[in-house]
């Protein structure tokens, strides 16, 4: 599937507008993190952008969210470690990160919402404005962003990746898409 197929995809099933910015900041880390581990960019990056096709349905039985997702894309025929990571997304399911694919995404998914929460704290209100010590400094403030599951975040070790690390590849790429995420 190309991007431009997902993203109708996404318009089709999607109508959360903070949902879809969500989808496309996950692309964007994806996109990084596949670039920094030497693996496939567009696999990656189309993984971040689906991830969560199916939330605005399943927002409120959690243990759906991923399942219906993964139904979804594997009908469309997408890969299956795609529909995988999909799955392994959700920690309610219960479905073992096996491939470092499925880990990106673990780790990915959170982080998103945490640079975004720190970019809003910013007087500036900018992504650009932000750098890899404020977002350090607020990752550490429990209060701050309490949805941004902060073991989820650190999982990024499994990729072999520092914390510091992941979060400025994590940073850099949603500053590279700020435009997009009115951010």
């Amino acid at each position: 599937m190309e991007r431009e197929e997902a993203l109708r995809l996404i318009k089709q099933e999607v109508k959360t507008k903070n949902l879809i910015k969500h989808m496309l900041a996950a692309e964007a880390v994806m996109r990084r993190l596949a670039e920094e581990l030497g693996q496939d960019e567009e696999l990656w990056a189309l993984t971040g952008l689906l991830h969560d096709l199916d939330y605005d349905r399943t927002m409120d039985q959690p243990e759906q969210h991923g399942l219906l997702g993964a139904q979804i894309l594997e009908e469309k025929g997408l890969p299956p470690e795609l529909v995988q990571a999909v799955k392994a997304h959700n920690e309610v399911l219960g479905v073992e990160r096996q491939t470092l694919l499925d880990k990106a995404l673990y780790a990915a998914d959170p982080v998103t919402g945490l640079l975004v929460a720190a970019a809003l704290i910013h007087p500036q209100k900018k992504l650009a404005a932000i750098d890899l010590d404020f977002v350090m400094n607020r990752f550490k403030e429990k209060s701050f962003a309490r949805g941004a599951d902060r073991g989820q975040i650190e999982s990024c070790s499994e990729l072999n990746l520092s914390l510091e690390r992941f979060m400025t590849l994590s940073l850099e790429a949603m500053q590279s898409i700020a435009a997009d995420l009115g951010l």
